[in-house]
This record gives structure tokens, C-alpha cells and sequence, in this order.
């Protein structure tokens, strides 16, 4: 039985006195929800209902399991440091406290995580359900509690599901959070005890937002239903490592290559015979192996597109694995794409302190509340039974602190994008699949699904030697390779080859130890000693501490291939040289400390310059826009001798300047538009400084432009599988040998989500245009005619079609007037509850949603508010917090969260951040007893 827990004003109120009343009050909450904002008397009774559900913060609670008194302290945003004598009491707390106020967000999140959500939502979430107990997180997550984790970390976790059980003792739903009043009208649902594994397996959750490049091998093979080699290649270009730098650019990997070019195959750490690992890194980043070496003269990407393994043509069937991911509910992102991050680290060199400046801001998507969850976790006495005096940010439902600093390190984190996903055709045969010239069986197992309101379904799920069959859960890709083109080893494709995924995070790891270790390190050999630990996802770490010490380190299990594949495309399953080989040893990962130039910058760039590094880390890295920038604006900020103060950080975070208008207005000034509504919009863009701001006309009417300009070179001539649901074009059947006359074209209507489409705008598609620029005359510039709009033959012939597309298009979304112009009227961020702010009825999503507020910045820039250009101007992701660590003095120190601490609807911390996020302030940190105290607000106190 889960502890008790007890007010000192008296017993919490027996289940039947409650239940009594409980469907009277949950009336009276939809008629009074109906009311807001319309009605003063239904406002008053609104916000007396909702806040029986409010957390207590004041006063004294009795705690049962604890061996000591606990302080909750909690600033004027509600943001609780708590402080005990023990570990165990310090994680049963933040239990207890995250329960409080983010209980709701915490039962969604780990029912998606088990696939688990049809028995809150009903029917509308099976076939989520399906797809998510295929991948099998949950059962990973247990796999890893039950043989993997310390004795310690078992017990934190131990600790806080007691602290979580202990909020949920004697209450109902509707006792707990708004949404669970309105899910009982259409179902019983009633929460169940956390436990454990509940916390590990959001730590899977996190990693499928954070995979790397499944989504671009999935990519370029639909491309391949319209596009030939050459193409695919202009549209996958190289990385720019001679203007854009990698992440390390100095330190031992200069050795380790050295050994590794002269040693061949035979590796280091015990890395041997894994064939093919020793000075090949550069042919297989850039392409010149590839996959099926078709493509000479062009980059590997074209290569792989069209080679050996067979994956031409999926167009069909790897759309279908695409709707299926754009249904399925983020985590903490976009489905994977999209996701960026910036963090860097100053040396004390070249700070006015004297001390480390860290920065942090992840890109993710946005939502309400905030995917973190700000708090501190103090030991009064740091000591062998109390070992953590830590703050920043975590995720409700997870103990330990994920990002932030203790009394001696800093840490941040952005997503490293290397390779740990690969998707494998299966050749299936009966109740096998088809590997190494011999009929397998398939592993097997059932899943039943509960429904609320309905009946429950059972699946069953089949994996190979190569991991879950995904195919499974989609009518089309159980027909994978119908259309497929194969080489003459490629077994006969029957009805078409399956689609199984193998991914690091599906097998047991010690993440969970990790964020532990990371929280109570010392110095830099302990953080690496920590981060070590940390497996999946694998992120860029930077660091930094009170010893005037900066680095930077890539944890991760990142997967070993055969040289004849880089992990670009979906490969042949049934080719034994395309099994993983094993895993890049940790210590053979690129790290940095120390750096002579004195600071070091990650921001989803290139980790490291592939000729220096004997190993793939991956062939689709950012393209490192965001990251040249911040690291020109740490160099002009130091030349001449110049210091860094704790603000100039955070003006760095708020960079809005745009690199592809730099690029393009030149060329747009240029030209000659013969209407005069045109050249009148073109003027905004003289004397612009390419700021991002959002009361800037010219940033609207430029992004206009630079939408208008992909969708007439690039997104016309995609695939529907790539382009945005409700674009419908007039095309060429597939295969015919000429120009097809007008009569003959067909009808094709996207097929993916708009936030998801491509061409997405961002720094890849900067990378494109860029190489093109120079190709006045090249293909991808012509468009044709469409009704008065004028074909294209030519690039500076496109530039004026859209430059007229995007005048007519703001005239109306804006008004023809361009002096009420402005980029945030376009660039607008609505912050949705997840669930029922999404799908619930209209008056609920109006009592959970807030919104919209109008930003600047925009995508690949430092301030990247994210914008899908194929789907349209509105916010997909956003810097999910930002934080300056000031080494010198930690109560110096800035962070700010996008919403608030409390997932309670009109909680005065519902949103009380996102205003001051939006304007780009940052709130005071205060992390010493002192500072603490001075800023507490409200005080509770846990006692045994």
C-alpha cells in the first residue's frame, strides 16, 4: 500500500463523502467551464471549483516513509527547492512535489510511453497504442530497472514513486486536475500508482524524439518515386565544414585518428574486427562509398539513393510509416524532425567574471505545460547519506535534475543527431523472414489494449534479428519493396518486404545512472566518468565548473556498420554485412577541455571534421547555421580583449538575425518587378539588417519570399508523400519518358503533416539554395506558369515569381496596407495542452489553451522559433527553457521556463513565465541558502 498522506488542519475527507457529490460537481464544472470569460458568476465558481484541485504549498504535511523533515520552498513562480537530510527523503519529496503540480502531464506521458493512451482517450488512440507497444519502451524500460541499474539509482527511483503515491493516496481524479474531471464524462478512468519503471520509460519517450536521422532515410527513399541521383544529391548536400566549424576542432582525437590511419582496421579499446572502421569515415560522410556507388561524381547521398540495397521506389509504402509517425503524439518534440538546441560554454579568459559563462536553450516543441520542470534538490549537509546540492531543469515524472549545476559543475545539453536508428527491409517468409540465405523465426509475443468505452484489442507482435517489425502496424508497408527497385541478389519480393527498426534505446541501458552521477560530480573527470553512463540519447554535453575548467564530451551508444553502409537509407535485412558490428567505444568518442580558444559552441552542428576521426557518427548532421553565428558573436565580443558578461549570453539567445536573407536580399534588390504593389513590398528589404524582429515588415514580407521561393523550386516537385496534406498539384504519372501533355497529368494531394512537410526552410534548404546560387540556369529554378503568374525559366526569373506570390499572399493574410505589416502577425506561438487542449470539446480547450503571443526570431537562427516554410508561418518549436550558469557566483545566474512550474489550469504558475520568456527576459536563479530563503514566497514542511 502506497504511504498516507495527512494535513496537519486535519484527515483528508473518506472516499464515500466524495464520491457522493462527484458527479453533481463535475456538472457543475462543464456549465461553469462553458461560462468563463462570458459570465462573472460562472468565473467566480469556475475558479472555486478548479482550485480543489490546487496543490497545498504552506504549511505542514505529513509524509509517511520519510526519516526526517522536508522544506518544500517556493519562489513567487512557484518554483519549489527542496531541502532534506537524506536521499531517499530528498527524491520522495520531489516526488511528492511534481505530483502536486504536474500529476496529470505525468500519467499521460507514461501511459504514451506503454502504449497505454486508448485507456485514457478511448478508440481514437489504438492504433497509437499499436505502433507504440510494438516498439516496446515500457518492456525496455523494465528490462533496465530489473538488470541493468544500481542498487542506489533503484532506490531514488524507489523513493520518488513513494512520493508520488503518497500525493495520490485518497484521491479521485477530479481531486488531482481539471482534465481528469472532464475525462469523466466520457469514461472511469481512474489513476493508477506510479511506479519505477514509470520514470524509466520516459526516458525512451525522450530518446524517439531525439532518434537522429530515421526520418531522412524514410526522406530519400520517397524521393526517389520523382527524382533521379543527381537531384537527391543537390537536395542532401555536404556538410560546409570549411565555414560552418564542427564542435571539436582541438584536442586528442587528433591522436586517436593519427593511430587509427596507421593501424587500418585493427582499432583501439577492443574494437577489432569491426570491419572496415580504420580511416574510412571521410568516404562514408561525404558519399564516396556509398551504398550502391551509382552515382559518380556526386555526393554519397545520390549514391545511396539508388544503390545496391534496393530501396528505390518505397514511395507508397514508407509514406505509410510516415502517416503513422505524424499521428503519433510527441514527447518532448517535433516526431524527431526539426529538433535543434544551443549551448555553449566562455572560459573565465574572457568573461568579466573571471569564472565559466554556460548558456542552454533546447529547441522542442512547445506545449502546455512546458515539457521541464524547474527545482532544486539541496542536502542540508552534503555528506556519504546526503550526497546532492543540485538545480535546474528536469521532466516531471523523472527524479534528479537533467540540466543545470550543483555547487561545483555546470552542464548543458543539445541534441548530438548521430546515427542510432536504421530501418531494415525484411524479406518475409510464412512465419519467418528471409537472413543469410535461411528462413528465422520470428520472435513473437501478444499485446492486449484496453479501450475506454470500448472493447480491448489484441496485436500481435513479430520481430526479426533486426528489431520490431513496423510494417505491422500499417496496411501499406506490409507491402514494402512492391515498387521497390532491387539488384540481382535481392530475394523475390513476393507481396513486398517488411519494414523493421533496429535503435539503440530498444535495448537495456544505464541512462537513468547517469543523471544521477551527473548531479553529484565534482570535476570533470567525474562528469565524464558519468556521462559515460549516459547511453541513449546520445547529446552533445558541455560543461563547465568553479575551477575555471571548460569541456565538452559525446556520450552515447552509437552503433558500428559495415563499410558499405553509413545508416543514410532503409538497408537490406536479409544481408548479414549489414548487421551493426558492435558500438563505438566511449573512450574513442570526440571530447574537448580546455580548448585554447577558450570557448566552445554545440548547436546540433558537426561534431567533428570526418577526415580527423576514424568513425560515422552520421551523414545527416544540421548544417551548423545557428552555430557559426553564436560562435561569430562570441569572437566579436572578445576581440580586442573584450569580457562577457552574464547578459551578453542571454542577448546571444536572442540573435533573430536571418543567415539565408543575408544570403538573397542582395540578388532580390536586384530585380525589376513590373507592378508597383511589388516593388513596393521590395523596398522593406533596403537597409534591412536581416533582425528578425516581430514589428519588422521586412522579415514578413522576406520570409514570404523565401517560403514562396522553396515551395516554386523545391516543393512542387516533390513527392506527395513529403508535401503538406490539402497541397494539391496537377503532375507527370511516374515513369513516363517525356513531358506528359496537360490531359495526361494527374491529380496528387499531400500527404504529410503541414508542421512536417518538406521543403521545411531550415538550414539544410539554406545549404541548397546556397550551392545554387551560383547555378543561374539550373533546372530546380524553372516553374511553370499558373494562371497570370509568369513561368520561370531561370533563378532571378523565380526570385520575381515569388516575390509576387509573396506580396498577393501577405496582402491576404495581413492587408494590403504594408505599413501594418509585421513578422509576428505571421509568427505567432498558441500554447495547446496536449491531449485535451488538442481533441477535447471546444469550451475545454478554451478553459486549458493560452495564447497567441507574437514573436520574432525564426528557423536555424540563434533565437530559433521554428516554422515549417512548407506548411506555413506559425511556431512549431521554440527555446523550451534558457539559462545562463554564472561559475563566478551561481546566484548570479538566469533561467527562464516557457510556461510555468503548475500544469493546473488558471494556477497563477500556469504561465506566468511565458510573457517574460516572449520578451526574453530571464528570472533570478537562486541557488545558496541564502538566496533561497530571501526568495521564498511560500514554505511547506514534510514531516515523517
Amino acid at each position: 500500500m502506497p504511504p498516507n498522506t495527512t494535513a496537519s488542519t486535519g484527515q483528508q475527507p473518506g472516499k464515500s463523502g466524495r464520491r457522493k457529490g462527484r458527479k453533481a460537481r463535475l456538472i457543475v464544472l462543464v456549465l461553469v467551464l462553458a461560462l468563463i470569460g462570458g459570465v462573472a458568476y460562472g468565473s467566480y465558481w469556475s475558479i472555486s471549483t478548479v482550485r480543489a484541485s490546487f496543490p497545498q504549498t504552506k504549511g505542514t504535511l505529513t509524509l509517511k516513509g520519510l526519516s526526517g523533515p522536508v522544506e518544500v520552498k517556493r519562489d513567487n513562480y512557484g518554483i519549489p527547492q527542496i531541502y532534506a537530510s537524506s536521499d531517499a527523503d530528498l527524491f520522495m519529496a520531489q516526488g511528492y512535489v511534481q505530483a502536486q503540480d504536474r500529476f496529470y502531464e505525468m500519467d499521460v506521458r507514461r501511459h504514451m510511453a506503454s502504449g497505454r493512451l486508448s485507456e485514457m482517450f478511448g478508440k481514437s488512440q489504438v492504433d497509437n497504442d499499436e505502433f507504440l507497444r510494438t516498439l516496446g519502451w515500457d518492456r525496455v524500460a523494465k528490462q533496465e530497472y530489473d538488470t541493468k541499474l544500481s542498487a542506489t539509482t533503484k532506490k531514488y527511483l524507489q523513493a520518488y514513486a513513494e512520493g508520488v503515491n503518497s500525493y495520490l493516496q485518497g484521491k479521485d481524479g477530479e481531486d488531482i486536475s481539471l482534465e481528469y474531471a472532464a475525462l469523466g464524462f466520457t469514461n472511469e478512468y481512474k489513476p493508477q500508482t506510479w511506479t519505477p519503471v514509470d520514470s524509466i520509460s520516459w526516458l525512451k519517450a525522450m530518446a524517439w524524439d531525439l532518434r537522429g536521422n530515421m526520418q531522412d532515410e524514410i526522406d530519400r527513399a520517397l524521393l526517389t518515386s520523382r527524382l533521379g541521383p543527381k537531384q537527391i544529391a543537390d537536395l542532401y548536400p555536404q556538410y560546409p565544414y570549411s565555414r560552418n566549424k564542427a564542435i571539436v576542432q582541438e584536442g586528442q582525437y587528433s591522436e586517436l585518428a593519427g593511430a587509427f590511419q596507421q593501424g587500418g582496421t585493427s582499432g583501439s579499446s577492443g574494437t577489432s574486427g569491426t570491419n572496415g572502421t580504420g580511416g574510412t569515415s571521410t568516404g562514408t560522410a561525404s558519399g564516396a562509398s556509398g551504398t550502391g556507388g551509382t552515382a559518380s561524381g556526386t555526393s554519397g547521398t545520390s549514391g545511396t539513393a539508388s544503390g545496391a540495397s534496393g530501396t528505390a521506389g518505397l514511395d507508397n509504402q514508407l509514406g505509410g510509416l510516415t502517416r503513422v509517425l505524424d499521428d503519433l503524439p510527441p514527447a518532448v518534440g517535433v516526431n524527431g524532425d526539426g529538433i535543434g538546441s544551443n549551448s555553449w560554454v566562455v572560459g573565465g579568459t574572457h568573461t568579466i567574471s573571471g569564472k565559466p559563462l554556460l548558456a542552454n536553450d533546447p529547441h522542442l516543441s512547445p506545449s502546455l505545460p512546458s515539457v521541464w520542470y524547474q527545482m532544486g534538490l539541496h542536502c542540508r549537509s552534503v555528506s556519504s547519506t546526503c550526497q546532492y546540492d543540485v538545480s535546474g531543469y528536469t521532466f516531471a515524472g523523472m527524479p534528479g535534475v537533467i540540466i543545470g549545476h550543483n555547487q561545483d559543475i555546470a552542464w548543458g545539453m543539445t541534441n548530438s543527431g548521430v546515427d542510432v536508428t536504421d530501418l531494415y527491409l525484411e524479406k518475409i517468409t510464412g512465419d519467418g523472414y528471409l537472413y543469410d540465405g535461411k528462413v528465422k523465426p520470428f520472435e513473437t509475443r501478444e499485446e492486449t489494449i484496453k479501450v475506454a468505452g470500448g472493447e480491448s484489442k489484441k496485436i500481435v507482435v513479430r520481430e526479426t534479428n533486426n528489431g520490431p517489425l513496423l510494417s505491422d502496424r500499417d496496411e501499406e508497408l506490409v507491402k514494402v519493396g512492391r515498387k521497390a527497385t532491387v539488384d540481382t541478389a535481392a530475394p523475390d519480393r513476393g507481396d513486398g518486404y517488411g519494414v523493421a527498426l533496429r535503435w539503440t534505446a530498444l535495448q537495456p541501458g544505464t541512462t537513468m545512472d547517469a543523471v544521477f552521477a551527473m548531479d553529484k560530480a565534482k570535476n570533470w573527470t567525474d562528469f565524464r566518468k558519468a556521462a559515460s553512463q549516459f547511453e541513449v540519447p546520445s547529446q552533445n554535453l558541455i560543461y563547465a565548473d568553479n575551477e575555471n575548467h571548460i569541456g565538452y564530451t559525446l556520450p552515447g551508444k552509437i552503433p558500428l556498420r559495415e563499410e558499405s553502409d553509413n545508416g543514410s537509407i532503409p538497408a537490406p535485412g536479409w544481408d548479414p554485412k549489414y548487421r551493426w558490428t558492435g558500438y563505438i567505444p566511449q573512450d574513442a568518442l570526440p571530447y574537448e577541455y580546455d580548448p585554447e580558444r577558450g570557448y566552445i559552441v554545440t548547436a546540433n552542428q558537426a561534431v567533428i571534421d570526418p577526415d580527423k576521426y576514424p568513425y560515422t557518427l552520421t551523414a545527416d548532421w544540421g548544417y551548423g547555421a545557428r552555430s557559426q553565428r553564436i560562435t561569430d558573436l562570441i569572437q566579436s565580443k572578445i576581440k580586442d580583449g573584450g569580457k562577457i558578461s552574464t547578459d551578453d549570453m542571454r542577448q546571444m539567445q536572442l540573435d533573430n538575425s536571418s543567415e539565408i536573407a543575408r544570403l538573397l536580399v542582395p540578388t532580390l534588390l536586384k530585380i525589376d518587378p513590373e507592378n508597383k504593389d511589388v516593388r513596393e513590398a521590395q523596398k522593406l528589404l533596403e537597409g534591412w539588417d536581416y533582425t528578425q524582429d516581430a514589428d519588422s515588415a521586412a522579415a514578413a514580407y522576406f520570409n514570404a519570399v523565401w517560403r514562396n521561393v522553396l515551395k516554386l523550386a523545391f516543393g512542387n516537385k516533390l513527392p506527395k508523400e513529403l508535401r503538406p496534406k490539402g497541397q494539391c498539384l496537377w503532375v507527370e504519372p511516374v515513369n513516363t519518358t517525356g513531358p506528359a501533355d496537360e490531359a495526361e497529368k494527374v491529380r496528387e494531394c499531400g500527404q504529410r503533416d503541414p508542421d512536417r512537410a518538406q521543403p521545411d526552410g531550415g538550414d539544410r534548404w539554406f545549404e541548397v539554395v546556397r550551392k545554387l546560387m551560383d547555378q543561374p540556369d539550373s533546372e530546380w529554378w524553372s516553374t511553370p506558369k499558373v494562371g497570370t503568374r509568369p513561368a520561370a525559366h531561370n533563378r532571378d526569373q523565380l526570385f520575381k515569381r515569388a516575390m509576387i506570390d509573396a506580396r498577393w499572399e501577405l496582402t491576404a493574410k495581413l492587408g494590403k496596407d504594408i505599413d501594418s505589416w509585421s513578422w509576428g502577425r505571421l509568427h505567432r506561438l498558441f500554447l495547446k495542452n496536449q491531449t485535451l487542449g488538442t481533441a477535447g470539446p471546444e469550451f475545454i480547450q478554451y478553459a486549458l489553451n493560452r495564447g497567441p503571443w507574437e514573436l520574432g526570431g525564426g528557423e536555424a537562427t540563434v533565437n530559433a522559433t521554428g516554422w515549417n516554410a512548407a506548411g506555413g508561418y506559425g511556431v512549431v518549436w521554440v527555446p523550451s527553457m534558457r539559462m545562463v550558469v554564472n561559475l563566478g557566483d551561481l546566484d548570479k545566474s538566469k533561467w527562464i521556463n516557457l510556461t510555468g512550474a503548475s500544469g493546473h489550469a488558471y494556477s497563477a504558475h500556469y504561465v506566468d513565465q511565458t510573457d517574460k520568456w516572449a520578451d526574453g527576459e530571464l528570472l533570478p536563479w537562486a541557488f545558496s541558502d541564502q538566496a533561497v530563503e530571501k526568495s521564498t514566497s511560500d514554505k511547506l514542511v514534510l514531516k515523517p
